[in-house]
């Protein structure tokens, strides 16, 4: 009457006349269990998590706690339930409306893909800076390359990698924090013991990271071939990693799934871009950072490369990410907008409208 296809129904009394292996088989088969006992639904939980299924549970009731505690997602009722079982549920629905857990699992969503963003970030731009130090040490103790004390000449000291690390980490963190990601809804669930950093995420970050190097070694070579200081080199590779890094943030979110313009972004880029250049004019921050001062032509050094570094990992992105698609889109079988999927919205459409009117005759008849 409210809609349900009942394809096979099992009570409290047929479960407790299937046992072992018939029960276990009647799980992939009925859709409505009826009149079930408190354990009996303990038991149901039990068993869908025994055979690898992520379990959610419903409830307002005290029979309801156990199976609300032992399930993965224990979901009651904020009005009308229970003290006991919001206290064991993961989650309380304060309006009483099940519409309410869609929206709570798209913002859960939507927040694990941006904890995914901000690690790609920060991965790239941490793996680019150690692969910078490692390179310019070997080669620098090859060659015997050593500053005016006599220590070996470093590509960043130690002052200019801690103000990278403040800089770019964060400002941009907080600005990727309000990152909206439409698309969110449309991905498969994931295993539970599926990894932040997956293998697209972990190939951008050792592409874009080793991309970035290389052309913060390459500044560092060709510089001084062009007449400049080693003074002067060292602080324009120090000031190409600071900007491009922060240029980075943007393919470093850019998955299959466009996102939203997000002003805060923006802003923290402007702002940041503008912070490293503030901190090369004004002499006070010049010597902090160990003569970070730079002739103003090389500037267009910096913000040159910046913005080849940007394009080449946003070319990078497209690449891993069309791969990534085509690997779902061979593993999930027909596109989710399909006309499988457009099917069963429609039918779920049709038992919803008839719901509604099955409890409106019954409303009247109830009121006749």
């Amino acid at each position: 009457m409210i809609g349900i296809p009942g394809v096979r129904v099992l009570t409290g009394e047929d479960l407790d006349d299937d046992q072992g292996v018939a029960r276990s088989q009647a799980l992939g088969d009925v859709n409505v269990f009826a009149r079930v006992r408190p354990e009996q639904k303990l038991q149901l939980v039990e068993r869908l998590q025994a055979q690898g299924e992520i379990v959610a549970m419903t409830g307002d009731g005290v029979n309801d706690a156990p199976a609300l505690k032992r399930s993965d997602v224990g979901v009651a009722m904020g009005e009308r339930g229970s003290d006991v079982s919001r206290e064991v549920a993961d989650l309380v629905l304060l309006d009483d409306n099940f519409a309410t857990i869609v929206q709570a699992v798209e913002e859960g969503r939507g927040i694990y893909e941006n904890i995914q963003k901000f690690l790609r970030f920060l991965f790239s731009t941490n793996l680019s800076e150690v692969l910078l130090i490692a390179v310019g040490a070997v080669l620098a103790f090859s060659i015997d390359l050593r500053d005016a004390t006599g220590a070996l000449m470093l590509p960043l000291t130690a002052v200019q990698i801690l103000w990278i690390n403040l800089l770019t980490d964060g400002i941009p963190a907080l600005a990727l924090a309000s990152d909206r990601t439409p698309g969110v809804m449309q991905q498969r669930p994931r295993p539970a013991n599926s990894p932040l950093l997956d293998r697209p995420s972990l190939r951008f970050v050792v592409a874009v990271g080793s991309m970035n190097a290389a052309l913060a070694l390459g500044l560092l070579g060709v510089l001084p071939l062009l007449g400049y200081s080693l003074d002067a080199t060292r602080a324009a590779a120090f000031h190409f990693m600071a900007v491009g890094q922060l240029f980075l943030v943007y393919p470093a979110r850019h998955t299959w799934m466009r996102p939203l313009p997000n002003p805060f972004l923006h802003a923290a880029v402007i702002a940041g871009v503008g912070i490293q250049v503030a901190a090369a004019s004004l002499p006070v921050t010049t010597g902090l950072l160990g003569n970070a001062a730079i002739p103003a032509e090389l500037w267009g050094v910096v913000f040159g490369g910046a913005l080849l570094a940007w394009g080449l990992a946003e070319a990078n992105a497209r690449f891993v990410w069309r791969q990534a698609a085509r690997i779902e889109a061979r593993s999930s079988g027909p596109p989710r907008n399909g006309p499988t999927n457009r099917m069963r919205l429609a039918a779920a459409t049709l038992r919803s409208q008839r719901a509604r009117r099955v409890g409106r005759h019954s409303r009247r008849a109830f009121a006749g």
